[in-house]
């Protein structure tokens, strides 16, 4: 549904602006690539991977506890009353459930980790959209879409990519952008021989050798005419 909604859109504003096309001009840009760019956006994914990492190995060892008391309570149970059988039982039960209730409090919808990411990722966007802003602005274009957002783009003409003037915003501009790439030394493959056997021979019992005629000498002439006989 989100995705219908967005393909409705995108045909609402490209025809609103097709109608209008010497006036209006628009052009796309792919946010993931620009972010992927930005120390900061790095910086960023390695602390949010370094607390899932932590918290992680936390349920883990959580984990390894209520396998070591699950386990005792099996070695134990025949010796067991019913009611320490219950309280064992119980126990269990509620580390099962503390497990999932902290799991669900980091990894969650709206958990910690997803309050963490869009408190570390939200300057790097904000930032990222000032440049946006700036290059629309300075390209005067009507609309400029996000390829890597939820708009399907079945086709994008890089003739209306922005991607690399918002990263010269930035600062992050390639120097080598759009520039030949250098020329590699030009090899010359001889093609390779045949091998010939001297004693094969074809079907006619003639050698299928391959002899190479030996070079004529050349004429000898003399060092001087010849005078003919009288009679």
């Amino acid at each position: 549904m989100k995705k219908i909604l967005g393909l409705l859109l995108a045909s609402f504003l490209l025809t609103a602006a097709s109608s209008n096309v010497h006036a209006q001009k628009f052009g796309w840009v792919d946010s993931e690539y620009i972010m992927a760019k930005l120390p900061e956006f790095a910086k960023a994914q390695a602390e949010l991977n370094a607390l899932s990492d932590n918290w992680q190995k936390e349920i883990e060892a959580q984990k390894k506890d209520l396998d070591k008391l699950y386990h005792n309570y099996q070695a134990e149970e025949v010796v067991l009353t019913e009611p320490m059988k219950k309280k064992r039982q119980d126990e269990i039960l509620k580390k099962e459930q503390d497990i999932k209730a902290y799991q669900n409090k980091q990894f969650g919808y709206e958990g910690q980790i997803f309050k963490k990411r869009q408190e570390l990722n939200k300057p790097v966007q904000d930032k990222v959209f000032e440049a946006v802003e700036k290059v629309a602005k300075k390209k005067q274009l009507a609309v400029l879409f996000d390829k890597s957002g939820d708009v399907t783009m079945l086709y994008t003409n890089p003739a209306h990519d922005y991607t690399e003037f918002v990263l010269e915003e930035l600062g992050l501009g390639a120097e080598d952008r759009n520039q030949p790439g250098p020329k590699g030394v030009v090899k010359t493959v001889a093609p390779p021989k045949t091998p010939v056997d001297p004693n094969f021979e074809s079907d006619s019992g003639a050698s299928d050798s391959i002899v190479k005629p030996k070079a004529d000498k050349p004429a000898v002439k003399p060092s001087r005419p010849i005078k003919k006989r009288s009679k």
